[in-house]
């Protein structure tokens, strides 16, 4: 299999120059891309005042950066380039976009607190992504903890941390006070992200053949309850998504003591190590 890179040509002052990248290639780059021009255009619609707008954006970012990866492992697409462009797009669309729409909708009344929130929000989510690379190259850790996230991941924290704009669509009506308790949930969201909080992340999780179809109905419904409602689908998903995280605390527990091993997972420092 020819490199992603096969070849690199020096032209002077001009630097060297890429040649002969297949097309296939081409394309997760192009779906990052249109991932962060989404993440950018909702913090864009917030600065305008039209926020539903901007977290059906954000959540079409988050869509397309959780696509890009699967499509170029798909193609047999992956390269160096394409993991830094993956990062970049990770940073602004599960930490900065978020962070902005949820800012200019309501943190803003809390004052600085609230841009407090916003900031430990975003570099949270910037060092999650961090220790998620890390862990990708750690290869002695016990095959089954590879199962668990290590803290809630950086999509699920950009759902959930948008909460307070989905109850304000289906009725609450933003106020002071309830810019303050944002600020608070912001704040707890951010330090989910970099806990060492065990999370299932269902990778390897098998349906038996027998319920295939009420899976396939289920994931159908579940779409359509989106389509129809999307601001109740939502609110319901992010709680259910919050009542879910004790559970995987204890199955991971359970687990480790069968396993032998420690009960949480292994913590790296800075470089790695």
């Amino acid at each position: 299999m020819n490199p992603p890179f096969k070849k690199f040509e020096s032209h002077g002052a001009a630097g060297p120059r890429i040649r002969e990248i297949p097309l296939r290639m081409v394309f997760p780059n192009l779906l990052t891309v249109l991932a962060i021009c989404a993440g950018l255009s909702g913090i864009r619609f917030a600065f305008e005042g039209r926020f539903e707008t901007a977290v059906v954006m954000v959540l079409i970012a988050a869509f397309l950066d959780g696509l890009d990866g699967r499509v170029a492992r798909l193609l047999k697409a992956t390269s160096k380039f394409g993991a830094q462009m993956d990062s970049i797009a990770d940073i602004v669309n599960f930490g900065v976009a978020p962070a902005l729409v949820l800012y200019a909708f309501l943190l803003d009344q809390a004052g600085s607190p609230g841009w407090i929130a916003a900031l430990l929000f975003t570099i949270a989510c910037g060092m999650r992504l961090a220790r998620f690379n890390v862990l990708e190259e750690v290869h002695d850790r016990p095959s089954w903890q590879g199962e668990y996230f290590v803290g809630v991941p950086a999509p699920a924290g950009a759902a959930v941390v948008m909460l307070p704009l989905y109850l304000s669509f289906i009725g609450f009506e933003p106020s002071r006070y309830g810019a303050f308790l944002a600020t608070g949930f912001t704040v707890v969201v951010a330090f989910l992200l970099v806990s060492r909080l065990p999370v299932y992340s269902g990778k390897n999780l098998k349906v038996p053949g027998d319920r295939m179809l009420l899976v396939i109905l289920a994931i159908v419904l579940y779409f359509l309850l989106l389509v129809s409602y999307p601001w109740y689908t939502l609110t319901a998903s992010v709680i259910g998504y919050l009542t879910f995280l004790p559970f995987s605390v204890l199955a991971y527990s359970r687990r480790a003591k069968l396993e032998g091993e420690a009960e949480l997972p292994p913590d790296v420092d800075a470089r790695g190590e």
